[in-house]
């Protein structure tokens, strides 16, 4: 318990250092809790001492909720823009995923990775759009010969026209349509191992790969 309260306020003390407006969306959160708590179930529903009850409780959640979308907010400002920041975003989705970094790579740290899920193959650029453009044309044709009829996706990740902010890269793949049935995806994920190739992984924010399945 002292641990785990131990890293809440670290990374409390982390957060802030990035994020002036912290504190001010954690007590918003928090207040708007405890008035809605207080609302449903002590004016509504019953009497002051169960408001004040869950009140307290819905103003705890809330401001748990909004501490994490602040710190989870910060650490893709902390990411952005460095080699491996899409990966790291990937890497660290919840559900069916395999997720294989740099499956191609410039000498400017442009690079391409592949996820594998039940939406089927996407493949991720970050770095220089024009480059990225490049990579991910020359991947996709490399690809299609072996992805049969599993739907191949491609994302170029930026803040530019038709690309998708680092921020949002993991929301908008879990959005995809599940296309494929479980039991697929690691089937097909084996099959296209025979196209990745030793490449020299870039120093940064990428983590240790592995495999990627929860």
């Amino acid at each position: 318990m002292k641990q785990r309260l131990a890293r809440i306020l670290e990374v409390w003390r982390v957060t802030r250092q990035v994020d002036d407006r912290l504190v001010v969306f954690v007590a918003g959160a928090a207040a708007i809790g405890l008035g809605v708590g207080y609302l449903l179930f002590g004016v509504l529903f019953g009497g002051w001492l169960s408001g004040v009850i869950f009140g307290l409780a819905f103003g705890l959640l809330g401001a748990l909720v909004a501490f994490g979308r602040r710190t989870q907010k910060a650490q893709y400002a902390a990411i952005e823009g460095q080699p491996g920041a899409a990966y790291a975003v990937m890497e660290a989705m919840r559900g069916q995923w395999f997720i294989t970094p740099a499956i191609a790579i410039t000498r400017k740290q442009d690079m391409v990775h592949r996820a594998v899920g039940r939406c089927g193959v996407v493949l991720v650029a970050e770095g220089s759009p024009a480059r990225g453009k490049q990579l991910l044309a020359q991947e996709l044709k490399r690809h299609a010969r072996l992805t049969g009829n599993a739907p191949l996706e491609s994302v170029l990740v930026g803040d530019g026209d038709k690309q998708v902010p680092v921020d949002k890269l993991s929301s908008h793949l879990m959005k995809l349509p599940r296309t494929l049935k479980k039991t697929e995806v690691p089937r097909l994920e084996k099959k296209l191992r025979a196209l990745n190739r030793d490449l020299p992984m870039p120093k940064g924010v990428i983590p240790q790969p592995g495999r990627k399945y929860r």
